[in-house]
């Protein structure tokens, strides 16, 4: 008779949802045995589940409490799941009053053990892409029926424009020919907000992809096809702040969720000044306006101290890596949560996943404000962050002031890159830091021009330097843009990813002279570090700037490649003289960007912002 309850009530679910009528949702919808956390925190929503009690009786489960909060339309559960328990389905009894209804959770098993989720690193280059901008592979999903007003056009650039999961997915032989190995999408979950927030960084489900982008089965099977591929894809998450249509805020479960609550009446919105979490001396005024400011209207900023909050954060980034087999997180705004929270997240995803890693936003170009925050950093001692890699900000800053310098031995052009290297000393691990030369935050790199030496140049520098090189979407085809009017011009759409685009960058037949150029310069270097130990895990010795060429070698088990750039506009002649500690003796070199023997003899003349590779025999 039992199972026979068993079986009705699993098919009332799967054809009419809960079966419990006070009972709409519980996130995480379900979980997976063999976890390290025994705890497991059930968020369940419901008109009037305030009111319920809850038991169960399930072997290696128990129950540790339930938690009513301020609105009666929400319950916390928190479970006990021994080790021992296996994969299963298990009742969970709620009553209120004399009614009393089961609701049968589930635990999965899981693809892999934590220790085998691996991480991206060095030996990695991530591309960063806006889904909504890159290629629109399901026109029938731009028009959600349900969803807060929105529109597409892709005239607008502040509009949706459709790019989905389905056009990543088409595309990635594109990535794999470029050499690119790994994904790095801005996010994808649910921003249900009126004028369609396409970006996404307004969350208003955590545990659901944008139906304008998918659904969650769609993007675990693009993860699963870009893995057959050899390419890893990075999530990016927000833990600092949600979107104001998230049902928490029309219903708040507790005033505590957030901070500032009362932003109707006393809206306090974030200063985007970082320094006061390093800063010895400062104020309360200015620490409370940066980390518990909303960081704009329409993103209402959630309190980690609030230990609910915190768990069910915690729980969603474990959800989606145990469910979507997604490589690694990039973490939005980093430094405007919670110090302690995002500390105690970070201890405990190193724990659960020893090999896998997830970058901060750290938004500040002084070194040492960048190093203050990566895991084991003796400048924030005793305190630590536990954050493996950190952005860095400072080189960022400056390839964009020396592409627009002739470089000279004090402080212009690329003796500012010379001179950021000179603090990788504040670093634990400088090859556990994300560089670029630009983002879906700045402006382009090319800004509104063409300078391909130039590019050339920095992503010479970005892709063989100690670092992890994150590139930005189009720019291995010429796409430029500025933020002066919106961010919109930074995120245009890829040139073919829709039907009836006039012209396409995805195949080499309709690109341009200067696209193929710059698409072939950008695979030739991609392809090359691919599984190459001495850039992804290589020592590094750099030069002072010499005749305007900065000169650096990477070695790594008695391998080198030596990179010279002429930072200048002009041809320049250099002895090699300084560099002979590491040409030791070698008399030629193979340049890997052009095929081309170098001979390293007494001096080499270098045309205007040449970039060469070389490896030495």
């Amino acid at each position: 008779m039992k199972k026979i309850l068993f079986l009705i009530s699993v098919l009332l679910i799967s054809m009419y949802g809960y079966s419990n009528p006070n009972i709409t949702k519980i996130d995480p919808p379900f979980w997976y045995a063999g976890m390290n956390n025994a705890e497991l925190q059930l968020f369940v929503y419901g008109p009037n589940i305030g009111d319920a009690k809850v038991s169960v009786n399930y072997p290696g489960i128990t129950l540790n409490s339930s938690v009513r909060l301020e609105s009666n339309n929400y319950l916390i559960v928190y479970l006990n799941i021994d080790s021992s328990v296996q994969p299963c389905t298990f009742p969970i009894t709620f009553s209120i009053g004399k009614k009393k209804f089961v609701e049968q959770y589930e635990l999965k098993k899981r693809d892999k053990a934590g220790d085998e989720h691996l991480g991206f690193d060095a030996s990695d280059a991530l591309y960063l892409l806006m889904p909504d901008r890159f290629a629109n592979g399901n026109p029938d999903n731009d028009i959600i029926a349900g969803m807060s007003p929105y529109k597409v056009d892709r005239s607008d650039p502040n509009a949706r424009h459709g790019g989905d999961l389905a056009g990543i997915e088409q595309h990635l032989d594109y990535f794999e020919d470029l050499g690119v190995t790994a994904l790095w999408f801005t996010p994808v979950l649910e921003n249900n907000m009126e004028g369609g927030s396409y970006h996404g960084y307004a969350t208003t489900d955590y545990y659901k992809v944008d139906p304008r982008f998918g659904t969650n089965e769609e993007y675990k099977q693009l993860i699963a096809k870009a893995h057959s591929k050899g390419i890893k894809v990075v999530m990016d998450m927000i833990f600092n702040h949600a979107g104001v249509e998230h049902p928490w805020i029309k219903d708040m479960p507790s005033k505590d969720f957030f901070n500032n609550y009362d932003f109707e009446n006393n809206y306090l919105q974030t200063s985007y000044k970082l320094t006061p979490q390093i800063d010895i001396y400062a104020s309360k005024f200015d620490t409370n306006e940066m980390e518990n400011g909303w960081f704009v209207p329409t993103m209402p900023d959630l309190n980690q101290k609030n230990s609910h909050v915190y768990t069910y954060l915690l729980q969603n980034s474990m959800w989606w890596i145990e469910y979507s087999n997604v490589d690694g997180i990039r973490m939005d705004t980093y430094p405007y949560a919670d110090y302690d929270a995002m500390s105690n997240w970070m201890k405990a995803i190193n724990e659960e996943y020893p090999n896998y890693n997830t970058v901060g936003e750290t938004w500040v170009t002084e070194p040492a404000y960048t190093a203050w925050w990566q895991k084991d950093s003796r400048l924030s001692a005793p305190k630590n962050s536990n954050l493996k890699t950190v952005m860095d900000f400072s080189f960022f800053d400056k390839i964009n002031k020396a592409k627009t310098e002739n470089t000279e031995t004090w402080f212009k052009g690329l003796d500012l890159i010379y001179n950021n290297f000179c603090y990788d000393f504040l670093y634990t691990d400088p090859l556990s830091v994300l560089a670029f030369i630009e983002n879906h935050d700045t402006d382009r790199f090319l800004a509104e021009g063409d300078n391909l030496p130039m590019l050339k140049q920095a992503a010479t520098l970005l892709l063989t330097t100690r670092r992890i090189p994150q590139l930005y979407y189009g720019t291995e085809v010429m796409m430029n843009g500025v933020k002066h009017q919106s961010d919109g011009y930074v995120r245009k759409d890829f040139p073919g990813g829709w039907q009836g685009d006039s012209t396409s960058a995805f195949t080499a037949a309709d690109r341009t002279a200067i696209q193929s150029d710059c698409y072939n310069f950008f695979k030739t270097i991609l392809n090359w570090r691919k599984g190459n130990e001495v850039i992804g895990k290589g020592d590094m010795t750099q030069f002072m700037v010499q005749s305007g060429v900065y000169a650096y070698a990477r070695f790594y088990n008695g391998k080198t490649v030596f990179v010279m750039l002429n930072g200048t506009d002009a041809e320049t002649t250099v002895s090699l003289k300084y560099y002979q500690e590491i040409l030791n003796g070698y008399t030629q070199g193979k340049d890997i960007l052009t095929g081309r023997t170098i001979v390293l003899q007494d001096n080499l003349t270098m045309s205007p912002r040449e970039s060469l590779v070389i490896e030495l025999p």
